[in-house]
């Protein structure tokens, strides 16, 4: 369903794979005759599509989801070698975290769209507020949870009766066609989504286009500033997730078994690449020394390697510039007196030159280092010993971002105490690393502003209409 693209004095739409550096894909990229184009049959489609039924709209979306189950294995492939992740996890994308996200938004979806109606009831009149589609929703989607990411928007914007393009990252260009592809299995009318390959310079031109009344993105802290520069010459706001540094809260009385587990995993699988992925561990001294010798114990049964292998549990980076910013990091906190943890010679596939990074785990830090403050988006994490709480609290909220935070305790009702303080979009208590579909997937600070999922989500995809009819007299 994306449109014909047209060379554009030589400009290419390149994807170097991370498995082996070689050209995955490469096609020109679109135009702004082709935006013209998509905007075009966008506005024109979403007025019939607002008024198809919502049952109807549930049902596009259910054999959507069909086609993509049906060929999770094969995505899953061409997804490893796009971004990087093992090819035993790839798969999982689509048939556990996409599926669940799609039949949740499609089954939630007549209650969230459903007309509200005011509780004082007055004799003689009908009132009630009406969710009205927004029109034409621009989604920018990243590469590390191409589906993810993207689905969250996508699919609650078109059961919500907007049109939807699309502009995928440059890295994993085949998850559009893959939209493209299942849509047209499910019948979808024509011109309701669409995908476009763009540059920078011409996704914002799309954005800045009068005819888009809403844009999604999830990307960088710049990217995010750029969205609203392109977007400041009219009335609409953007949805945006951009970066993170999430933490997680040790507590002395911590199930240590079940903590270790789950932030090792939390702060290393996608090889880091995670946007509520772990970057750092405040464990309390009395369990510090025990939980940092389980954790590095753990992380040294990571195997890095090309990640077609199948036994291949950590692959590369997304590239090799991402690689050697972490190996940056690590180095300028060493020099400031970190011990890393993790010999590299254990994992003989970390090499610098190439997106290949060993785990790391790094002690004696403090916030003076960058990989305590900057979004570090690789395999690294920073664990610190406090005292109480309060010091925990404090250096959580040292930040300037703000997406998840988790908390380990067998005590409730202190977690809930602690989470209230905490400045982030989502509170975890034993677990981290995990989207729920019910509830809204939100930030604060430089982590962005908006929401996608839950009742919230589709809140930021329509707007409200009042009707106030006297019926009498």
């Amino acid at each position: 369903m994306g449109q014909p693209m047209k060379k554009d004095q030589g400009k290419m739409l390149q994807t170097i794979s991370p498995v082996d550096g070689h050209v995955y894909v490469e096609r020109p990229l679109q135009v702004l005759a082709d935006i013209d184009v998509a905007l075009t049959r966008a506005k024109k489609a979403q007025k019939t599509w607002r008024k198809t039924p919502l049952a109807d709209r549930q049902k596009y979306m259910l054999k959507f989801l069909d086609y993509m189950l049906a060929h999770a294995k094969e995505i899953g492939e061409e997804l490893t070698w796009q971004m990087g992740r093992p090819v035993s996890q790839t798969p999982g994308e689509i048939l556990r975290g996409f599926q669940e996200r799609v039949k949740y938004i499609v089954n939630l979806a007549p209650k969230a769209l459903a007309d509200i109606i005011p509780d004082d009831k007055q004799e003689g009149f009908k009132r009630f507020i009406r969710r009205e589609p927004l029109g034409v929703v621009a989604v920018i989607a990243p590469w590390n949870y191409p589906y993810l990411t993207s689905v969250n928007a996508i699919v609650p914007a078109l059961l919500a009766g907007n049109t939807v393009v699309l502009k995928h990252s440059h890295q994993t260009p085949l998850v559009a066609d893959r939209y493209a592809a299942a849509f047209k299995a499910a019948g979808l009318p024509e011109g309701v989504f669409q995908h476009l390959d763009l540059s920078h310079e011409d996704a914002e031109k799309l954005m800045a286009d009068p005819r888009v009344d809403y844009v999604n993105f999830t990307g960088s802290v710049k990217g995010g500033h750029a969205v609203q520069k392109a977007i400041s010459g009219k009335f609409i706001v953007a949805g945006l997730e951009l970066g993170g540094k999430d933490p997680a809260y040790v507590r002395e009385d911590a199930d240590l078994t079940n903590a270790i587990e789950n932030l090792v995993d939390g702060a290393f699988f996608n090889s880091g690449q995670c946007c509520c992925g772990i970057e750092r561990i405040y464990v309390h001294e009395k369990i510090y020394q025990k939980f940092v010798d389980g954790f590095v114990d753990l992380t040294l049964k990571y195997k890095l390697g090309n990640p077609m292998d199948p036994n291949t549990n950590i692959g590369p980076m997304v590239r090799t510039a991402a690689a050697d910013f972490v190996r940056g990091q690590i180095d300028e906190a060493v020099k400031k007196g970190a011990k890393a943890l993790i010999d590299e010679k254990k994992f003989p596939a970390s090499k610098k030159g190439t997106p290949y990074l060993a785990p790391q785990v790094l002690v004696d830090v403090d916030h003076s280092m960058s990989v305590m403050m900057e979004e570090s988006f690789g395999p690294v994490v920073g664990i610190m010993k406090v005292k109480s709480d309060e010091e925990a609290l404090k250096l959580m909220n040292d930040s300037p971002y703000g997406l998840t935070a988790s908390i380990w305790t067998k005590d409730a009702a202190a977690a809930e105490k602690i989470g209230e303080d905490i400045e982030t979009g989502t509170v975890f208590l034993n677990r981290c690393d995990y989207v729920d579909p019910g509830l809204p997937w939100t930030g604060v600070k430089d982590t962005g502003r908006g929401a996608s999922m839950s009742v919230v989500g589709f809140e930021h995809l329509t707007r409200p209409k009042s009707f106030h009819l006297k019926t009498k007299g």
